[in-house]
């Protein structure tokens, strides 16, 4: 069975002002349709066709490359659709927001942390909040589209909330600004998306 582009809970202009529209439209329709198709021709006739996403990463031979850049990518642009929208914003409630005071003293700590995880990764990636059982949380950034379900990534656990930080996912409005897309993104994050994942993870 092939993956299918995932169809988004939201019309391409929905993350207005923070996020625009053909930064979306080209983000989705193209980006994340390309690693659909990579990743379909890369499990064509192999052991891994019928495995679910999830499946696939966690047992990931890390050298093989096409797999690996689009699975993750697959995978990674799957969950950032869905833990944003245009009611987004706001703080966490709940367990994820307790977990969030416990590892790292409050929600403005989290996002400073979070914040520097994204600004700081060299080049193209993603900076992740991810769950361990038991229900600790942490952050940690990865390359390319590597994510915390890979084998051998130094960032584990499962991931709730990620966001994307490679050129393509802002270099139409933000240009340059990378701390500035950052900033938006918060404004959108669906908490209730990242409660349900942290529930599901812990």
């Amino acid at each position: 069975m092939s993956f299918l582009l995932p169809k988004l809970p939201y019309a391409y202009d929905a993350l207005e002002p923070h996020i625009d529209t053909k930064t979306m439209e080209i983000h989705h329709s193209k980006h994340h349709a390309g690693y659909t198709n990579n990743l379909n021709n890369a499990i064509a006739d192999t052991d891994l066709e019928g495995k679910t996403i999830e499946d696939i990463l966690n047992n990931l031979d890390m050298t093989n490359a096409a797999v690996r850049n689009n699975g993750g990518g697959f995978y990674n642009h799957d969950l950032f659709w869905k833990i944003m929208s245009p009611s987004g914003g706001g703080e966490p409630t709940g367990d994820v927001a307790s977990a969030i005071n416990d590892a790292f003293g409050s929600y403005d700590n989290f996002k400073d942390v979070f914040s520097k995880a994204a600004a700081t990764r060299f080049g193209s990636g993603w900076a992740w909040l991810c769950v361990h059982k038991g229900g600790k949380v942490e952050v940690c950034s990865t390359a390319n589209q590597d994510n915390p379900l890979m084998p051998d990534v130094d960032c584990g656990g499962t991931p709730i909330l990620g966001l994307d930080v490679w050129e393509h996912a802002y270099y139409l409005n933000y240009q340059n600004r990378r701390p500035d897309y950052i900033n938006a993104f918060f404004n959108v994050i669906n908490w209730e998306e990242v409660s349900k994942r942290f529930e599901s993870g812990k």
